[in-house]
């Protein structure tokens, strides 16, 4: 998942069309970039590294897949968000903390960046400004507070922050970025080590202070610490090896064999072979290196024989969990996902370009947090994101 220059290197810049022009604007970007990278960096190193980022950019722009129905689709939908955000700087009307999160992520994913002179660059602008108001972390680094929105809002934000390192409107607000995230990221390395019984140990649960654990509550902080840990934040080794302990634990066979090529599953807060819980354990796993893990390998396999669409109670959860878990697996799995989620998810996009709740427990974050999701997994085809690059 580490890029060696990933601090520096921030995949975030424009929609990769192999233009002439894009080289052009990949190289502008790379300077800025590098010319943010660490005072101690020699300068010697950070000439060589801008080469080498434009390098790895246009290729990257050669691999991506142009689908006109998709692109549409996600500048529609970003539209949408950039019409949902507030005087103060939040976006949508429930659970500020984490729907502006999501939706910042999302316009990320679609190829904006704070620093753009566009309505969506704007919006990114305005919503990490919310983010990074003093009220809205408490002293000791918590963001789930303020909206009671808990572990969720704060792993979520946390996640948001450390992809937008790097990529602040100045110097003045990265150095913010960088102090808040920091502060996050204790936190949750401070939740996981409470004491909890051996069920429970290494992941988390809705507060801070909790001595239970779920999966759900834990893939966030988990993609929350490797962002933190790819952008250049300490992250103790220790801490990603008890997650992986912990996802372990909820793992569970189909039948009554198991093995790499044989289906399995994982549960919420005891082994089982859950729809939702599988897809998050599949991305989460490999977000830890876990690729081939007998566990990342079997919910693959299980995934691969379940119609998303009958879980309606968690659908927009569940298919960016998986578009971005098969995605990683790549080969068939990342083919089929490729060809079932904008299947799903494209004739349910309203013309104003928004999702809404199939009618279960999604209906509460309202239309912002479902398009946000529905961008997060159709945009996996643009590789933006360092957090669920391969």
């Amino acid at each position: 998942m580490s890029h060696p220059f990933h601090p520096w290197f921030r995949p975030l810049a424009i929609l990769f069309r192999p233009a002439q022009s894009d080289a052009k604007i990949v190289a502008a970007l790379c300077e800025r970039r590098c010319a943010k990278a660490p005072l101690e960096t020699p300068l010697a190193q950070r000439r060589p590294l801008h080469w080498l980022c434009t390098t790895i950019l246009i290729l990257s722009a050669a691999l991506a897949r142009a689908d006109p129905k998709i692109d549409e689709s996600l500048k529609l939908a970003a539209s949408y968000l950039v019409s949902q955000q507030k005087p103060q700087g939040m976006i949508g009307d429930t659970f500020p903390m984490p729907n502006t999160s999501l939706a910042v992520l999302a316009l990320a994913a679609c190829g904006h960046q704070p620093a753009d002179p566009s309505p969506e660059g704007l919006t990114m602008r305005k919503a990490i400004d919310y983010i990074l108001l003093p009220e809205n972390q408490t002293s000791d680094g918590y963001f789930g507070k303020s909206d009671n929105s808990r572990m969720y809002g704060h792993g979520i934000t946390t996640l948001m922050l450390a992809e937008m390192l790097g990529m602040g409107l100045d110097d003045k607000q990265d150095s913010l970025i960088r102090q808040k995230c920091k502060l996050a990221v204790e936190l949750i390395l401070r939740a996981q080590s409470m004491r909890k019984d051996t069920q429970n140990t290494g992941g988390w649960q809705y507060d801070p202070d909790s001595r239970a654990s779920d999966l759900s509550v834990t893939c966030w902080q988990t993609m929350a610490l490797r962002a933190s840990q790819n952008a250049g934040l300490d992250v103790p080794r220790e801490a990603i090896d008890k997650v992986v302990d912990y996802m372990k634990h909820l793992y569970k066979p189909l039948g009554d064999k198991r093995g790499p090529n044989l289906p399995g599953g994982f549960g919420y807060s005891a082994p089982a072979t859950t729809t939702s819980t599988t897809a998050e354990g599949l991305l989460a796993m490999q977000v830890c290196g876990q690729y081939q893990a007998e566990e990342t390998l079997s919910a693959s396999e299980l995934l691969l024989t379940i119609d998303l669409q009958k879980d309606k109670q968690w659908f927009f959860y569940t298919t960016y969990y998986y578009a971005q878990g098969m995605y990683q697996r790549g080969g068939k799995f990342a083919d089929t996902a490729q060809r079932t989620v904008p299947a799903m998810l494209l004739p349910l996009q309203s013309r104003e370009g928004w999702w809404q709740s199939l009618g279960g427990e999604e209906s509460g974050p309202g239309k912002t947090y479902c398009t946000s999701m529905a961008v997060l997994a159709l945009a996996v085809k643009n590789h933006f994101l360092p957090i669920y690059q391969r």
